[in-house]
């Protein structure tokens, strides 16, 4: 099977826009997909991490699932964010999921119950066999605790209906080791957006992306030059996106990237509780730093 060409390049982990209620704000959620829409990311990540998912309710990830497809103007593909520490609810999860306009789904590492790597290829393999679309994997230790091990991920990769892995867990070694073992049909998207150049060089094929929600051409540009062999074009990119994304997590993820988006009068950087707005020293250090790499 040759490698899925839908994910490859820069996808967008959309934020979820709310309003000072911190209701579902549509109309920003509107401007953000034309936004990166406009600006040339190659699939839209729905309900991820950075969408703010573990406050979102099922009801509301529909509703948030159906205005994507609906006003996905140019029927960019979709990767749906469907994920738990319980197995059988993301069962039931898929079950209930209406897939229409749904290309792939992500899914993350369970967290907090600390499954062995056993259990891991358990769970996703039940996932995989359920899902009536391909599925990626999603390693990010630094919130679910256990790290997805090279093994794990080759053992994985060998069932037809897991297509891919987006892996932050920031190991440039457990990257490499990954682009050597894994087939080549087997998508390696990086989760870290300030390792993108570096991965790309060793056999990566793209990015889910935080700072495409706020500068999807300037991202797309970094992305594809490194995809393309213009590694000194990616560099420059990278290296001027290196402070500014440091300063995206100090207070956690998307509160960083809302704040930004904020700035540029997409939507308002509400976030639901227990994450906080950006403080206004973040913000301040946002804004210079948009204004000095030029990015508004």
């Amino acid at each position: 099977m040759p490698l899925d060409q839908r994910f490859k390049g820069v996808g967008a982990a959309l934020i979820t826009p709310f309003d000072e209620q911190n209701e579902i704000d549509y109309q920003g959620l509107k401007k953000l997909i034309d936004l990166v829409t406009e600006g040339g990311t190659d699939y839209l990540v729905v309900q991820g991490t950075t969408g703010e998912s573990p406050t979102v309710n099922s009801k509301e990830k529909r509703e948030i699932l159906a205005f994507t497809i609906k006003n996905n103007y140019k029927s960019l593909p979709i990767v749906y964010g469907i994920g738990s520490n319980d197995t059988q609810s993301v069962l039931d999860c898929i079950k209930e999921t209406d897939f229409n306009g749904v290309d792939a789904i992500l899914s993350v590492c369970p967290y907090y119950n600390k499954p062995t790597q056993e259990g891991i290829i358990a769970h996703f393999t039940a996932i995989a066999d359920a899902s009536p679309v391909p599925v990626l994997l999603y390693n990010v230790p630094g919130r679910t605790v256990t790290n997805m091990k090279p093994d794990t991920i080759v053992a994985l990769a060998a069932h037809p209906n897991i297509i891919g892995i987006k892996d932050a867990g920031g190991s440039m070694e457990q990257s490499m080791e990954l682009a050597a073992r894994v087939p080549d049909d087997f998508l390696l998207l990086s989760g870290d957006d300030n390792l993108v150049t570096t991965m790309v060089s060793v056999g990566w094929h793209g990015v889910i992306s935080v700072i495409a929600n706020a500068f999807p051409k300037e991202f797309g540009e970094l992305t594809w030059h490194a995809l393309e062999g213009r590694f000194k074009e990616a560099a420059k990119l990278q290296l001027a996106f290196l402070e500014f994304d440091t300063l995206l997590y100090i207070e956690s993820n998307p509160v960083g990237i809302k704040k930004c988006l904020e700035i540029k009068g997409i939507c308002s950087s509400a976030v639901r509780l227990p994450l906080l707005k950006a403080s206004d020293e973040l913000g301040g250090k946002l804004e210079k730093a948009m204004i000095r790499e030029g990015f508004l």
